[in-house]
């Protein structure tokens, strides 16, 4: 396996990013319109509903920039990355790129969202933390959904159906654990949702690593 092209291939990411600005401009724009969108609806938000409706936001922004991955790239050249790279590292590159995306959308959420709705976080460490364990869990999710996917004529059905189950144990550990950082539940024991996070993040960066390969080959 040659880790060597683990940053060409991240820094390709990056490159193609910066040269089609329409789809990080589309992402930014979706968030700040659904941010709006509550901004018109009701000012005062109350906490329960605005620990749901910011994972709503994050969960869709994180649909759509995550999506493209596989789609954006043509026949051609996944046939010169077949030839020039290992698969797991093509999609572990894939993976950091989707998760530092998604790590400043989120931020720019919570930023929008907190100055339209107000701010109810009361532990902001924990809530960091959550950001950061979500954007690498809707990372792997999807990344891995949008390579299978790609492989279909119909791919956004697809990924719609194939995301269901993956991702909701994912937003429902999100949820609560963005609930006690909003002291919304009084849990002390909330180190373990993390671990049970970290594990299903683990489990499904294992699946990509050896799945990865065979529908890479396809």
């Amino acid at each position: 396996m040659n880790w060597k092209s683990l940053y060409p291939l991240l820094r390709k990411e990056f490159v193609l990013e910066f040269r089609q600005r329409y789809a990080i401009s589309g992402i930014v724009l979706y968030v700040f319109s659904m941010v709006f969108v509550v901004y018109i609806a009701s000012i005062q938000v109350a906490p329960p509903v605005w620990n749901v409706l910011f994972w709503l936001i994050v969960l869709f922004a994180s649909i759509n920039a995550v999506v493209k991955s596989f789609v954006q790239e043509s026949g051609a050249r996944q046939l010169y990355y077949y030839q020039l790279a290992d698969p797991v590292v093509l999609v572990l590159a894939k993976i950091i790129y989707n998760t530092l995306l998604l790590l400043v959308l989120s931020g720019l959420a919570f930023g929008a969202y907190s100055v339209v709705a107000g701010n109810p976080v009361k532990d902001l460490p924990l809530f960091s933390l959550v950001l950061v364990l979500g954007s690498l869990g809707f990372s792997i999710a999807f990344t891995f959904i949008a390579s299978i996917a790609a492989k279909a004529d119909n791919s956004a059905t697809l990924m719609a159906i194939l995301s269901f189950p993956v991702i909701l144990p994912i937003l429902l550990t999100l949820v609560r654990l963005s609930a006690i950082s909003l002291r919304l539940l009084q849990d002390t024991s909330y180190t373990r949702d993390i671990i049970n996070l970290l594990a299903i993040d683990a489990i499904l960066i294992t699946l990509v690593f050896v799945l990865f390969p065979y529908i890479w080959k396809d």
